[in-house]
């Protein structure tokens, strides 16, 4: 198959998938306690961690709470010290201590960690390393029939990215569920919100806005830091956030959350295209995104979304929230959601941890054989996040259809944890051409 035939088949797979319907809004009741109810498994499903700082030990907890006949037993990460970190973490919680059963064979070092985690007999593998491993990551679990828990995005750029959607697809012939770390939409308020919307609330939906302006995530140290006899892939993996292909930015890293939710009030349909404004007001060391990026969305028909994406320290204002307005009214998630309009509604229902949700939701479709494939979906948002990036870094209109056809393919070639690996330079907007 030559690369226009390739193209091709990407295209149309996407959309397909971008305008797949979208999973019911409340899918899976929350999992009860079945020790309580004095039942014990004798199907205990295995659990391996790949990538073990504060998100993958926070989902590894969910994963242990959301089951009483789940273990966990392998752990993955660059650092010895960070996955030992995570493992006194997890055993100082006394509901869960007994059941983090991970000898010390079952701990694997180095960049090719997941790879040691997959193979040693987990039934699940819960996905949390930077995002630019994310793609190899999911194709190795897919492979190997593992269910996967992938923390957002789905990676950094398009060629990886449609790598792991296309490995996805095989996730229902093997019987397997894939749950996206898209947390919000497993939210109770935003579901019934977006679900109200999806029937009707407020008409059809004429315009979206987004805001994710906060501060920086983790901000790069000055070269003078860097240890003596470092490599550059070990500088740059110790401060990943700042850099584009293990980060793919605060838009896509971050406020791909944002990108989600207007692609979720989109029924999952992507962008037509979109354009983007972007820079950097604080120096970023020898690190490489931006810290501030607006996008400007169209779908077909002409609806058009925004995102204000910003992390700058010291600003006195700070927001996440969404706006939609629609032909008959308008609909707002600034704290509790509400629509106002020809329907006045604000979201009373129950709370919950959406975290520990998602968990639930994904641990009980196991279980139960109605599994969820949220890895589609995944890919959509992903992507439109990674194209708004792309209008921004070069001042271009993007279409979808260049986004699919992009060969912009970050990782590196030759990754070793004693290579070498150059800083690519900062994108300037008229200069940044697209790949």
């Amino acid at each position: 198959m030559d690369e226009d035939e390739r193209n091709q088949t990407r295209r149309e797979f996407l959309r397909k998938s971008g305008a797949a319907a979208l999973t019911s809004a409340m899918s899976m009741p929350m999992l009860l306690p079945m020790r309580a109810l004095g039942k014990q498994r004798k199907d205990t499903l295995k659990v391996g961690l790949i990538g073990a700082g504060g998100r993958g030990t926070g989902a590894a907890l969910q994963a242990l709470h959301a089951d009483p006949d789940v273990t966990l037993t392998a752990v993955g990460d660059v650092y010895a010290t960070q996955a030992q970190s995570s493992l006194r973490n997890l055993r100082s919680d006394a509901e869960i201590a007994p059941r983090v059963q991970v000898k010390d064979d079952h701990i694997f070092i180095g960049l090719d960690c997941y790879k040691g985690v997959i193979d040693s007999g987990v039934d699940v593998v819960l996905l949390a390393s930077p995002p630019g491993f994310r793609p190899r990551e999911i194709i190795a679990a897919v492979e190997a029939g593992k269910h996967i828990f992938a923390e957002k995005p789905m990676g950094t750029d398009p060629v990886n990215v449609l790598r792991a959607m296309e490995a996805a697809r095989a996730v229902g012939a093997k019987k397997l569920a894939f749950v996206a770390g898209f947390c919000w939409r497993y939210d109770p308020a935003r579901r019934e919100f977006y679900q109200r919307i999806h029937e009707g609330a407020i008409g059809d939906i004429r315009h979206v806005h987004a805001t994710y302006l906060t501060g920086p995530v983790k901000p790069m140290p000055p070269a003078s830091e860097r240890p003596a006899g470092m490599s550059d892939v070990e500088w740059q993996v110790s401060n990943w956030y700042n850099f584009v292909w293990l980060s793919g930015d605060g838009l896509v890293e971050q406020a791909c959350h944002s990108v989600d939710k207007i692609v979720w009030a989109m029924k999952d349909v992507p962008p037509l295209k979109c354009t983007g404004t972007g820079g950097r007001v604080n120096p970023n060391n020898e690190g490489n995104i931006l810290d501030h990026i607006d996008v400007f969305y169209e779908w077909p028909g002409g609806m058009r979304a925004t995102m204000a994406q910003r992390q700058i320290p010291g600003c006195p204002f700070t927001e996440n929230a969404d706006y939609l307005a629609g032909e008959k009214g308008y609909g707002t998630i600034t704290g509790k959601p509400a629509i106002t309009g020809a329907v006045n509604w604000t979201y009373e229902g129950r709370g919950g941890n959406m975290y520990q949700i998602e968990h639930n939701e994904f641990f009980a479709s196991i279980r139960s054989g109605k599994l969820i494939d949220n890895s589609q979906r995944m890919g959509v948002s992903t992507l439109a996040g990674i194209m708004g990036r792309m209008a921004a870094y070069t001042g271009a209109e993007v279409t979808w259809e260049q986004v699919l056809a992009s060969k912009d393919d970050l990782f590196p070639k030759d990754l070793r944890w004693d290579g070498a690996l150059p800083i690519k330079p900062m994108a300037i907007p008229g200069k940044t051409r697209l790949v």
